[in-house]
């Protein structure tokens, strides 16, 4: 997987934007991981009311504050944004652990041809080997939401590391007695069908802002 991206620097968007340009680095963050590809741009409506879902769908996968472990997850932004500042402020509310592209690096549109993506969003949902898993996620992730992931985790065959010792990439965050139980309070219900009306089976309002989510922009 680090391979697609070798050669290139990836950036991370947290508040020093530090950046990921040395193999060692790309590979501990890429490999044995789903490797999500999100084509989007600040520009667009229907990825302003995509993003959110997105955002919630990752947190709940990779925050421990709400699963035991993260999963073997990683978002990497693909910037189709006309200008750096917009591709600066449709970042600016996303998850710390994304990853993106510098807006310079052309790769940002090889990578639009290479995985024929038409239209906005569009996330390409990668095996650890780099092959297309899923040419397009948007509307299984709007509709199922985080059980995606186990889908996906069953169809690449990804190597289970849950009997490894934890690994955190950024800094540990001190943690309390009483973690364990607030944990498991707010573990990822897998049993959750998400619609497309931001409904749960229950018929309770999910809170997903989805807005027209459904209607998609053409790229190319």
């Amino acid at each position: 997987m680090a391979s697609l991206f070798s050669g290139r620097i990836l950036i991370r968007n947290n508040s020093d934007q530090d950046e990921v340009d040395t193999e060692a680095e790309l590979s501990r963050r890429l490999e044995n991981r789903l490797v999500l590809l999100f084509f989007s741009a600040g520009s667009c409506p229907q990825c302003q009311a995509f993003a959110p879902v997105l955002k919630d769908f990752f947190v709940r996968l990779t925050d421990e504050f709400y699963v035991l472990r993260a999963a073997q997850l990683a978002l990497i932004y693909v910037s189709q944004d006309p200008t750096e500042e917009q591709q600066h402020l449709f970042l600016r509310d996303m998850p710390e652990k994304w990853l993106f592209l510098p807006f310079h690096d052309d790769l940002r549109r090889d990578l639009g041809r290479r995985f024929s993506v038409r239209r906005l969003p569009a996330v390409v949902v990668l095996k650890p080997s780099g092959d297309v898993l899923t040419s397009d996620a948007t509307d299984e992730i709007q509709r199922l939401g985080p059980t995606c992931f186990a889908n996906w985790q069953e169809a690449a065959e990804l190597l289970d590391r849950s009997f490894l010792q934890p690994e955190d990439l950024d800094e540990p965050v001190p943690r309390s007695i009483t973690e364990p139980l607030r944990r498991r309070k707010y573990r990822v219900d897998r049993d959750v069908d998400w619609d497309r009306s931001g409904h749960d089976r229950s018929g309770h309002d999910s809170g997903h802002p989805q807005g027209d989510a459904g209607a998609r922009a053409e790229l190319w």
